[in-house]
This record gives structure tokens, sequence and C-alpha cells, in this order.
């Protein structure tokens, strides 16, 4: 019989532990899951060395703690075992949910110190070799319960982890499709985009890639495919970078090196960090996600199609699970020419059959990814971890899947 978080009594406490709060998946489904916490009755911490969505995660309801679990120092990792065992025994913790790998190490020794329940969230790449990043990485998959963001991804934990398999969950990433809603998304916020990138508007097709600017993001086999097409003599179209450099300087100098040698700079723009990502998606006619390597889930391919927005993904790893032939178009990693003729094709179809594309994308976005969905499944491993430890103290911490 399973066990409904809302059950619980008294209400639970949680402490999710994450390097920082600037951007990213993990970051995001933090705060969600923040919310949810919170919205069930529950009691949300985070331990973080903060970053500008720091104030997103406490107008979700949640206390933060100031804590250096980015670091990789040993001798930090060791004190934050310290730290951390004395934050959960203040809090009285039930629970403590990792979703990274340095501070899942401290997370997880001040877990067993005061036998509470430990659960971890893979949402990086699951690398197999060297064997010393491996068994950093095993950490991830030493939970009681190991939630992984989409079938790939737990497929890889069970074949290079190997971890018992009942305490595997796959839980694939959710997006509040409130939010991510073109109906939802105001004119002036999609007109301060405009205006500051100078961009849509001109009866050009208008591509986005919002990612991290890093090379295996796929930004510079982007622009390769950009050239290709500008040298067919296809020019109707725009291509906007959006995302944050994080310090990758040479990276950027490249592309924009890229860029002004293939004569792309009215065509192509690096737009950096964006805050209001539906409106980027409203602003944008196709969502690009063409990853070289294997995406763990894929979360632009999804808010993009919540947004009622075709997308091009790369044909590997989570995103095969997240678009469909119904709502987007696949291409081999790290494939130029296959990008630029994907992106030919959609601009092809036409303002109209790019619509009728996305609608069937936000109908797939909410039936399969909806932040609620989410929710659900991480606060029922939650609570069933939770009755098993308050029942059987120091044992029991494993929840039990449901048969069937």
């Amino acid at each position: 019989m399973s066990i409904a978080f809302r059950d619980l009594s008294p209400r639970p406490t949680i402490l999710q532990v994450i390097p920082a709060l600037d951007t990213g998946g993990a970051e995001r489904t933090t705060i969600d899951m923040a919310h949810a916490i919170v919205a069930a009755g529950g009691r949300a911490l985070v331990a973080s060395s903060g970053g500008r969505m720091l104030k997103e995660l406490e107008a979700a309801g949640a206390t933060h703690f100031e804590m250096d679990v980015h670091s990789k120092n040993p001798i930090i990792m060791a004190l934050n075992v310290e730290r951390l065992t004395r934050l959960a025994e203040r809090e009285k913790v039930d629970l403590i949910h990792a979703r990274s790998r340095a501070p899942g190490w401290s997370a997880l020794a001040a877990a067993r110190r005061l036998h509470v329940p430990f659960v971890t969230t893979y949402h990086s790449k699951v690398h197999e070799a060297p064997r010393i990043k491996v068994f950093y990485n095993s950490v991830m998959a030493r939970g009681d319960a190991v939630i992984a963001n989409s079938a790939y991804t737990a497929a890889r934990i069970a074949r290079i982890h190997a971890p018992d398999p009942a305490r595997i969950f796959t839980v694939p990433r959710g997006i509040d499709t409130a939010t991510f809603d073109e109906a939802a998304v105001p004119p002036e916020r999609i007109a301060g985009l405009h205006r500051r990138w100078k961009a849509g508007g001109s009866g050009r097709t208008v591509f986005l890639l919002a990612a991290r600017l890093t090379r295996w993001k796929g930004q510079a086999v982007a622009v390769e495919a950009a050239a290709k097409l500008k040298a067919a003599g296809v020019e109707n179209f725009e291509l906007l970078l959006a995302g944050d450099a994080q310090g990758r300087d040479a990276y950027v100098s490249e592309l924009e090196a890229k860029i002004a040698a293939e004569g792309l700079e009215e065509i192509v723009r690096i737009v950096g960090h964006c805050e209001d990502m539906p409106a980027a998606y409203a602003l944008s006619d196709v969502v690009l996600a063409p990853s070289i390597e294997a995406e763990p889930f894929g979360r632009a391919s999804v808010e993009a199609q919540a947004m009622g927005r075709p997308v091009i993904v790369s044909d590997a790893g989570g995103q095969r699970e997240t678009v469909n032939a119904e709502t987007g178009l696949a291409v081999p990693p790290g494939d130029a020419d296959a990008l630029a003729a994907a992106m030919r094709r959609l601009i092809d179809l036409g303002a109209e059959g790019r619509r009728a594309m996305g609608a069937r994308g936000r109908a797939h976005a909410r039936a399969h990814y909806s932040l609620e969905t989410m929710s659900r499944a991480t606060l029922a491993v939650y609570a069933q971890l939770i009755a098993d430890a308050r029942s059987h103290p120091r044992a029991g911490r494993r929840p039990r899947k449901k048969r069937g």
C-alpha cells in the first residue's frame, strides 16, 4: 500500500542540497519541488552556495542555508558533512535529497550519521569512463531512492553503477505548463525581447537555441548549419543563441569568429542569458536543441513544445523520449548538413504548418511532462521512505514500488 505525502503526520521536512542556484534544469527542479513540498504541507529547506534564483526559491516558501556545497575540495567537503549534519539535526530533517555529486558525498555521510533517508536525482550525464570519474559519480546511485530524469538515464545508471533495480525510479522532468503557455505571455514581454535582441518581427523564421554556451550544447553546429543555408541561398531566417557563457569566453570568441567569417552577422546573434524564457520561446518560430552528446533529458525541447513551438533535436539520449514525428524533427548529433536540412524543412512548412505542429507539441507536453506529474511522483517517493523510516528507525529506508 502506497503512502501519500499529505497523509504523513507530522508533516515532513525535506532538505535539498545543490551546488548553486544560478541556472539550469537541476536548479529549476529544486525550486519546483520546493513549491510542491510547501503546497503539500511540508517544510522545504535548500542548502546551496546561492545564486540568481535564490529570490525565486524563497518566494516558493523554502528556507535557504548558504553553504559551500559546490566545492570539490576534500577538506571543505568533509566540513560540509559536519555542517549538513548539524543543520539536519537542528531542523529535524526527515529526508535529504542530493542533486549533484560534490554535495552528494557530504549529504550521504550526513544522512547516514542521522539515519534519515537519502535520495538522489541523476540530472547529469552518466559517464562510463574514466574509472575515477565513475566512482566519483557513483554517489548519485547510492540513494535509498535514485531518481532518473528519463528512461535513457535510468538504463545507464543500471548498466554502469548497477544498484538494486528496486531503488531506481524514472521521474521525467516536469515543467509548469501554465507558465510555459503562449497565451500567458503578454505582448509587451515579447516586444521587450524584440527590442533588446533586435530579432523577430521581420517576417523571417526565427530559430532559438536556448542553452548554456558550452560546446556540447551544439551552438557551433547550429552556426555551421546556418552558414550552409546561406550558401544555398536561404536567408529568410534568424538564429538566436541564448544562454550564459559561465566563463567560457574562449568558446564565445570562437562562435563570434565563425559568425563573422561566414558573414552571418545579420542572421545569427549571441543574445546572452535570458531571464524570461516563455517570452523567448514566444518570440521564436522553431526551437533547436542540437546537442552533440546525448542529453540526459532535454528540458528545452519540452518547454518549447509546451509553448506550441516545433523543435529540432539531436536523435540521442533523453530527447528521443520527449519529441516525436508529430511535434518536431530529430537529426544525428553533430551533423550540420542534417540540421540545415531540418531547418529548411520547417522554414518551407510555413507559419500555418508550424502552428499545427506546435499545437500537437503542446498537447504532448501537457499529457506527459507536467509539473504536477513530476511533483506527485517525487512526493510519493519521499512519503514511502519517510513512512518506512518512522516505522522502522535506522532501517527500511527504501520505498516499495507498486507491482504491475
